[in-house]
């Protein structure tokens, strides 16, 4: 039997005996997250553009709301196994976008169902627990209940997938534990690059409405995007609207805690896969019948997504297994004040390519406090944010705006300690670290995540002592590294190659451009996608892949993934469309006109995830002309 099951078989024991709500009416759990939304896009939370979230802000008026709420990683699988687990990414071992087969720790699905509570799951199912398919859930309410798939965007589905997951847990005489897990507004945004969307928002905003964050910058473009982020988080909006209201149609919201928030920042460049304060500040919001003061708001405590776990088991009346990083906030719940609320800690390791460049941070109500040991002025970070309008206008503007070009420099290469006074700059844009008169808070700052990372175990620790010797540093993350691209090859089938090489510190992995210019190799099922290029490539113009395809009936809608990569296989740019039957997919890319390689290439997937994939396909190198 797997830990997970002992864990579960051993908290249901325990609850037998310890359970207040045995033999009484129990609590149902409805927890829903969005994906990848900024806390500042709530309206409650004083988003600047009017009418983004009415349903969010309807919950917001009769729930308690937590302006101090942060999540632990700024990208989406690690953040979630943190929620829903009460430890840390360095402890769960998921500190990137693959599978651990071999947990040694339960998760919040295990205990509720040992508990006695049916579960369900609505989106995210697997980036939601260390593996997948995970013994822990009841239902995939992913499949609707007259057998068809789900799509991530469609709101009403939501509405079907809930109401699916309160009559399941009826039927089985349980009360019920859901977690409802909104797409939205994750990219591609809605009608993203002016392409066709069938999912329309309830409102859609234009450019000339959208807000410009402060860790941004003003521009047409920039804009343009935005009002298609904003668009977006409306259609989330939409999506809670249909989820509680399959509650009260129900009858069962008297007896359900409702938990909302989301897994981190908006997917654009100093949000999304950072640490900063807009990167993991979420909207917090909790309705638990009977406890939480409607419209309360709490501005004094420091709560994470680490603590979620402990406090629903503390709710639900089960006991908290042992090794739990987390601290319920129940008594916040209940009112009540709770000492040690002070600061939270975030970090983060590997993007869903593999890609390490592990960071560490800590904030308190003032401050916050980062280190980034493979900054060494020369490595560029690399992230889902590069992909975007924002961040390829970022890089247009850099050659003729200092100020633009200094903000690029600093996403793009940070500096190994960073500190901020979020209490004036919320937006991270004046680095304190290394001044005279700051010198006292980034050392107390820098104490105290050093005693975070000697209770945690954090294998960092030694490298944050000695965090002023670049050989250090340089050698642990070429190591972190080495072990990713190693991790990779043996899924791929690198086997023990793959291990002499990260012995070694280097990549056992070819170029993923290698071969020649005759056509695209590929993985899965054969005959679904193929791939039509240009001879050749031209730096500043348009490059037009077609994606020839011929999908069964039966597979009906699916996610159809390309991305241009440069010579050496990193990605420039990734666009998502939608494709069904038999057709042609054209994708647009424009090449930078300051692009130095000599080649590019462009992959292609069918699918939500490329680990679970139906076809992949890899072209050879495509020559770049003047």
């Amino acid at each position: 039997m797997s830990f997970p099951r002992l864990a579960a078989a051993a908290c249901l024991v325990l609850a037998l005996f310890h359970s207040p709500a045995l033999g009484a009416e129990r609590l149902n759990f409805l927890l829903v997250t969005t994906d990848d939304m900024s806390c500042d896009s709530v309206g409650a939370y004083g988003c600047r553009l009017a009418g983004t979230t009415p349903h969010m802000d309807r919950l917001a008026a009769r729930a308690l709301r937590f302006n101090h709420a942060f999540v632990q990683v700024g990208n989406c699988f690690p953040s979630r196994n943190v929620m829903w687990s009460g430890r840390y990414p360095h402890t769960t071992r998921v500190e990137g976008f693959y599978q651990v087969k071999d947990p040694d720790y339960p998760h919040l699905s295990d205990l509720m169902r040992a508990g006695g509570w049916f579960t369900g799951i609505r989106g995210k199912v697997s980036h939601s627990t260390p593996y997948s398919p995970y013994p822990g859930w009841d239902a995939d309410l992913d499949t609707l209940p007259d057998g068809t798939r789900a799509h991530a965007k469609d709101a009403r589905s939501y509405f079907l997938c809930a109401q699916d997951g309160i009559a399941r847990a009826k039927a089985a005489g349980k009360p019920f534990c859901l977690n409802i897990n909104i797409s939205d507004p994750h990219k591609p945004f809605y009608a993203e690059g002016g392409r066709a969307d069938p999912h329309v928002p309830s409102r859609v905003f234009t450019a000339e409405e959208a807000p410009v964050p402060g860790f941004l910058f003003d521009d047409p473009q920039v804009r343009a995007e935005l009002a298609e982020y904003y668009s977006s988080v409306r259609r989330a909006d939409d999506c809670l609207g249909e989820v509680l209201r399959a509650l009260e149609e129900s009858g069962e919201a008297g007896r359900t805690l409702i938990l909302f928030l989301s897994d981190h920042g908006m997917p654009l460049p100093f949000a999304k896969t950072q640490v900063y304060f807009h990167s993991t500040r979420t909207p917090l919001m909790v309705l638990w019948p009977g406890v939480t003061r409607p419209g309360a708001v709490d501005d004094e405590h420091l709560v994470s997504a680490v603590d979620l776990t402990p406090t629903l088991l503390e709710a639900a009346g089960l006991p908290v297994p042992a090794g739990t990083q987390g601290r319920s906030f129940a008594p916040v719940l209940r009112g009540e004040r709770q000492a040690g609320r002070d600061h939270v800690v975030a970090e983060y390791n590997e993007n869903s390519r593999g890609d390490r460049h592990p960071m560490r941070a800590i904030m308190t109500r003032e401050h916050g406090y980062i280190f980034n040991p493979w900054s060494d002025g020369r490595r560029v970070m690399t992230t889902a944010t590069q992909g975007t309008v924002t961040y390829r206008r970022m890089k247009a503007l850099a050659a003729s705006d200092a100020g633009i070009a200094a903000r690029l420099n600093m996403i793009d290469h940070r500096a190994p300690e960073e500190l901020y006074h979020y209490a004036y700059d919320p937006d991270a844009l004046t680095n304190l670290a290394g001044r005279a008169d700051h010198a006292e808070t980034q050392a107390r700052l820098a104490r105290m995540l050093e005693e975070w990372m000697v209770r945690t175990g954090d294998p960092m620790l030694e490298v944050f002592r000695q965090r002023g010797d670049p050989a250090v540093l340089d050698a642990y993350v070429t190591r972190q590294q080495a072990e990713a691209e190693a991790r990779r090859a043996d899924k791929k089938g690198g086997g023990r190659g793959a291990k002499k090489a990260a012995a070694k510190g280097k990549s056992a992995m070819p170029p993923e451009n290698a071969g020649t210019k005759k056509g695209a190799r590929g993985r899965g099922e054969t005959g679904l996608i193929e791939m039509r290029l240009p001879e050749s490539a031209r730096r500043g113009g348009e490059m037009t892949a077609v994606i020839p395809h011929s999908l069964p009936a039966g597979l009906g809608v699916r996610k159809l993934h390309v991305t241009l990569k440069d010579a050496a296989g990193k990605r420039l740019e990734r666009k998502v469309v939608e494709i069904t039957g038999k057709g042609e997919a054209e994708v647009g890319f424009t090449l930078p006109p300051g692009y130095a390689g000599e080649s590019v290439s462009v992959a292609a997937f069918v699918g939500e995830e490329y680990e679970k994939s139906l076809q992949h396909l890899q072209s050879d190198a495509v020559p770049v002309v003047p």
